[in-house]
C-alpha cells in the first residue's frame, strides 16, 4: 500500500521520519525460514522452535550456553599460526590469517576455556568454523593439548567440541601432526583418571574425525550433524554406488554404533551434568 496525502482534508503521512530497524534484532531460520526475535533464539540455545533446527554457533556461544553464568577464563587467548612452510596459494598464508583474525576477531580455530558446569571445574575446548573452517592446524593441536594439561592439573573433565573441515592444508604435514599429539595428550588424561567428552556438532569432517573426535569415553553430537571422513561426494565415487538415505547424519552414525548419544543443544548443559555425575559416582 502507497503513502498517501490528502491536502485538501488538511491530512498528510509522510516518509521523512520513518523510522529503521537495528540491525541484528531479527533472525530467520535458515531451514523453515520463520523470523524470530535475535533475542528469544538466544533463549533457545539458538535451535528454531518450529523445526528445531540447529542454527551453526560459534564457541563463544557455546561456553555461554554449557559454562554456570557464561562465566568463563579463556586460556592460551593469544596464540596464533606460523608459517613454517611458507606458504602460499591464491594468497600468502600469513596474509590469509591475519585476514580472517580481522573479519572474525578470533586468533586461529579453536578456543579453550575454563570454567564451572554444575559447580564444578570444567575444561572445554571449542572450534570455530569461521576460521578457515575451523581447520586443525598446530594453534589447534598446541592449544587442545594445553586444555588437556590444566585439566590435569585441576584434576577435572575435558570437552572437545569439535566443527571443523578437517586438516589445513597450509601446514600439509604439521597439520596431520596434530592428529597424533592431541590424541596422545588426551591418552595422559585417561592415565589420570579423568573423562573425557566429545562433542560432534555440525559439520565434524576430516581427520578432527579420524583421531580425537572419536576417541570420547561418551562421544555426543547435535541432531542432523554431518559427521564423516570423506564427503558424500567422494565416498559415492570411490565405492561406485548410491549412498543410503541419511548417510552421515548423527542420527546414521548413531545407529551404526559410533555415537552414545545425540543432544539437543536446549538441553546439552544439563545432560553434560549428568554424565559427568556418572563418572563421579
Amino acid at each position: 500500500m502507497s503513502w498517501f496525502k490528502r491536502s485538501k482534508e488538511g491530512i498528510t503521512t509522510s516518509t521523512k521520519e520513518k523510522k529503521e530497524t537495528p540491525e541484528g534484532l531479527w533472525q530467520k531460520c535458515s531451514n523453515c525460514k520463520t523470523i524470530f526475535s535475535a533475542e528469544d533464539l538466544s533463549k533457545n540455545a539458538y535451535v528454531c522452535d518450529r523445526c528445531n533446527h540447529h542454527e551453526k554457533i560459534g564457541s563463544e556461544e557455546y561456553f555461554e550456553i554449557i559454562f554456570d553464568g557464561g562465566k568463563y577464563k579463556e586460556l592460551d587467548a593469544k596464540l596464533t599460526s606460523g608459517d613454517p612452510l611458507k606458504f602460499e596459494d591464491t594468497k600468502k598464508y600469513v596474509d590469509r590469517v591475519k585476514a580472517t583474525q580481522k573479519k572474525t576477531g578470533l586468533k586461529d580455530a579453536v578456543r579453550t576455556a575454563k570454567g564451572k558446569l554444575d559447580g564444578n571445574d570444567f575444561v572445554v575446548a571449542a572450534m570455530d568454523f569461521a576460521f578457515i573452517g575451523g581447520s586443525m592446524g598446530s594453534v589447534m593441536g598446541e592449544k587442545i593439548s594445553r586444555a588437556i594439561d590444566e585439566a590435569i592439573k585441576s584434576k577435572c573433565p575435558f570437552m572437545i567440541i569439535s566443527k571443523s573441515g578437517g586438516a589445513r592444508m597450509m601446514e600439509a604435514g604439521f597439520s596431520l601432526m596434530q592428529m597424533a599429539k592431541v590424541s596422545g595428550k588426551l591418552g595422559q588424561l585417561s592415565e589420570a583418571g579423568l573423562p573425557y567428552i566429545s562433542f560432534l556438532t555440525d559439520p565434524t569432517t576430516g581427520g578432527v574425525t579420524a583421531s580425537f573426535a572419536m576417541l570420547g569415553d561418551i562421544n555426543i553430537a547435535e541432531p542432523d550433524a554431518l559427521i564423516a571422513f570423506a564427503g558424500p561426494r567422494v565416498v559415492k565415487e570411490t565405492i561406485g554406488r548410491d549412498l543410503p538415505d541419511g548417510f552421515q547424519t548423527s542420527e546414521f552414525v548413531l545407529e551404526h554404533g559410533f555415537l552414545d548419544y545425540i543432544v539437543e543443544r536446549p538441553n546439552l548443559k544439563e545432560t553434560l551434568a549428568l554424565s559427568l555425575k556418572l563418572f563421579r559416582s
